[in-house]
């Protein structure tokens, strides 16, 4: 059965003493003697959530690499994420990711469905409008249970006037999924991507760019979350200083401006934010930084323990994983200080508990 652990501190969110034994990976509320304690004092969370990260490859375009998957996965993890939500990989993800002890669990989406010309050739799988619902269910099935499609894409001036994918494919695409059971990602970086995902019926939007307020309390009433990753745009920001086009630029410009205000106004109409850095690479956007797109949050405007929950418990919830509970996997990090008070805590974690192994 292993060594038991002890952890004991003030248990978030509901900010009450908290005080459990780990055994055979689980938390328990039964006190177990001779444990060894690990955490006395602070405060105890649910593991970290990073709902948006591209681990296993460089840049884009490139293969997933093995040897890249478990360097990535355990950046995370030291950083106290130990669940992650991989909207779109460079390849399935191999069984081994997301279950062996030092890696953070895995939430897949197989791989990117795009329409022909759109996203990185090598990255995602191209498929025509008209076999959009057929290869979003297989990606479903076939990986953790979510599909990722571009509803449009903006990687330079030319994609600024691409038509979205037809809004009736995507719908299409959401209804078969969930018949399947499955649940569906979507990218959007203009106003026409994020309505038509939105009018799908999606769960998730991802980046949000351009999103019409007026939509907000429509995304709150049928549950889809927005995963606005800021931290995304600053590495973004370079590509669109360099490019000549001056009306990419002002495009930029005015969608980055414009994306904490949003953010804000989602918050406030319910809709559940999520914390994700759409992290690649190691050099290009490094893994393990969910705790900036904490800051980034709360400098939009959202209140510190939404911003952390977007983080922790929200998003544990929003992808069906228990918070600090008996009977739960012992997946936690604790800190000495409050994180609500100063977020800049967040990226300095005291202890770190994967599946009951203290990883730091």
């Amino acid at each position: 059965m292993g060594e038991v652990l002890r952890v004991r501190g003030v248990a978030l969110p509901s900010e009450e003493s908290a005080e459990f034994w780990i055994t055979g990976g689980v938390l328990s509320r039964e006190p177990v003697r001779d444990a060894v304690t690990v955490v006395d004092g602070g405060w105890l969370l649910p593991g970290l959530v990073d709902a948006h990260t591209h681990p296993g490859a460089e840049r884009p375009g490139d293969p997933l690499d093995a040897e890249l998957l478990r360097r990535h996965g355990r950046e995370h993890l030291s950083a106290g994420v130990t669940l992650l939500r991989v909207p779109g990989s460079a390849g399935r993800l191999p069984g081994w990711f997301g279950t062996e002890p030092d890696q953070p669990r895995v939430v897949s989406a197989g791989r990117w469905l795009a329409l022909p010309g759109r996203f990185y050739d090598g990255w995602a799988r191209h498929v025509e409008a008209a076999d959009l619902a057929d290869a979003a269910v297989e990606e479903a099935l076939a990986s953790g249970g979510w599909c990722k499609v571009y509803a449009d894409w903006v990687g330079d001036e030319h994609g600024l006037d691409d038509p979205p994918l037809p809004a009736g494919r995507l719908a299409e695409a959401t209804r078969r999924v969930h018949a399947a059971g499955g649940r569906v990602a979507v990218h959007a970086q203009t106003a026409a991507g994020a309505q038509a995902a939105v009018r799908a019926g999606v769960d998730s939007l991802e980046h949000g760019l351009g999103l019409d307020v007026s939509l907000l309390d429509r995304m709150a009433a049928q549950g889809t979350a927005l995963v606005p990753t800021f931290t995304v745009w600053e590495t973004f920001a370079e590509v669109a200083r360099a490019s000549r086009s001056r009306r990419f630029r002002e495009w930029f410009r005015a969608a980055r401006e414009g994306l904490g205000p949003l953010v804000a106004a989602a918050h406030e109409a319910g809709v559940t934010v999520l914390a994700g850095t759409d992290s690649y690479g190691t050099s290009v956007l490094p893994h393990g930084r969910v705790a900036g797109e904490v800051r980034h949050l709360v400098a939009a405007g959202v209140p510190a323990d939404a911003a952390l929950g977007a983080a922790c418990w929200t998003a544990r919830s929003f992808l069906g994983f228990p918070g600090l509970e008996h009977g739960a996997a012992a997946d936690l990090v604790a800190f000495e200080e409050d994180p609500r008070a100063d977020p800049r805590v967040l990226a300095r974690p005291a202890r770190v508990v994967r599946g009951g192994r203290v990883v730091r």
